[in-house]
């Protein structure tokens, strides 16, 4: 059928090739064969309205400002109030320059040009770039769940690569200056980052912690499974962590809420207390999630195995654990030597055949 086809043949994933009443080309994936089918007939009948009924079509178009409230509301459905949070913080940014705009007359080129704009003028990274073309991309899929657009003109960009590699973590002296800071401007939230140094929580667990997840006698902390991620885990707590969680419980006995605002509710970002304190203590290229680094590097550093780190951070695969190896020179370097013992051992060669024995090669 014309209009048809897989991108890698014999795939088993159909897209379908189409042009609107514009006369713009359009490739959109569909899955399943019957499926493309079925959409191919639809995106047909849509481009004949479209030529038969310009002005009953236009009437019907959507604005990008409620296709950003439909979005909303889906992720509010479906994600926790921390990624609806910032997602509405993106929405907000873009509203200013989108939201009286036909949805469905974005192009790609348009969203593209933007987010590059974006990027030079506020130094984003490659991975902050492809958060916001991701939050694109679901205003624009959630239309079409919707049935208000026809095409996603975001699903066609394609994602940078991002260095997950990175690794930053506080020195001694850093870690003072900050600590010091926050105990001067932000005495409230130092509490917060002495626990995230501590058990290296996302976040999002962090903002979501409850007193029922704090097991003062055992001294374990238990990170309740969120959406789209790995079952609960349990984080021994130190006695640092253990004298901050008990002084915090001490100060709000009777609330089930561990982290406040400063307007007295659930805390849910801290940027707004964080950065300017990381600024004012001297210290570069520093988030709240090189809080994780800070202590997964400590960790190794002190010696300890990549699996155990792995199952304090939450790691879904080793791998992702393996940026700290070269973090734990000590046990490397023990590792290593284990050769040299090795290499004076006499060795026995127990074959058969007629060949010297009980050699020792050279190096």
């Amino acid at each position: 059928m014309r209009g048809l086809f897989e991108k890698n043949p014999g795939s088993g994933i159909w897209w379908i090739r189409f042009v609107d009443a514009q006369g713009k080309l359009h490739r959109e994936k569909a899955g399943r064969k019957s499926d493309a089918v079925t959409l191919l007939s639809k995106r047909r009948t849509e481009k004949l309205q479209q030529t038969k009924l310009p002005e009953k079509y236009s009437a019907k178009s959507i604005l990008f400002s409620e296709l950003l409230d439909d979005a909303l509301e889906h992720s509010s459905a479906e994600n926790g109030q921390r990624s609806t949070h910032e997602l509405s913080l993106k929405f907000a940014r873009m509203r200013g320059d989108w939201a009286n705009r036909a949805g469905d007359a974005i192009t790609k080129q348009e969203i593209v040009r933007w987010l590059q704009r974006e990027k030079a003028e506020r130094s984003w990274s490659e991975a902050t770039l492809n958060r916001w073309h991701a939050a694109f991309s679901l205003i624009f899929r959630v239309g079409i769940d919707n049935d208000k657009i026809a095409f996603n003109p975001a699903s066609r960009i394609r994602r940078k690569s991002e260095n997950n590699q990175r690794i930053r973590f506080l020195s001694p002296l850093e870690e003072s200056k900050l600590i010091s800071v926050l105990n001067t401007r932000f005495s409230s939230y130092l509490p917060a980052f002495i626990i995230s140094l501590h058990t290296g929580m996302r976040a999002s667990e962090q903002w979501r912690l409850r007193w029922a997840d704090i097991d003062f006698e055992r001294r374990i902390l238990t990170v309740r499974k969120q959406k789209h991620r790995q079952g609960e885990r349990h984080i021994p707590l130190n006695s640092v962590a253990l004298e901050v969680l008990f002084r915090l419980r001490k100060r709000n006995r009777d609330k089930n809420i561990i982290f406040f605002n400063s307007d007295g509710g659930q805390m849910r970002a801290h940027r707004d207390w964080f950065d300017p304190a990381v600024k004012e203590a001297g210290i570069e290229d520093y988030t709240w999630h090189c809080n994780r680094h800070t202590f997964a590097s400590r960790l190794a550093m002190a010696g300890e195995n990549l699996a155990t780190i792995a199952t304090l951070m939450g790691h879904r695969t080793i791998g992702m654990t393996m940026r700290y190896a070269h973090l734990s020179p000590a046990h490397n370097q023990s590792a290593v030597e284990r050769l040299v013992a090795f290499s004076k051992r006499k060795t026995t060669d127990t074959r058969t055949d007629t060949g010297p024995q009980n050699q020792n090669l050279p190096l």
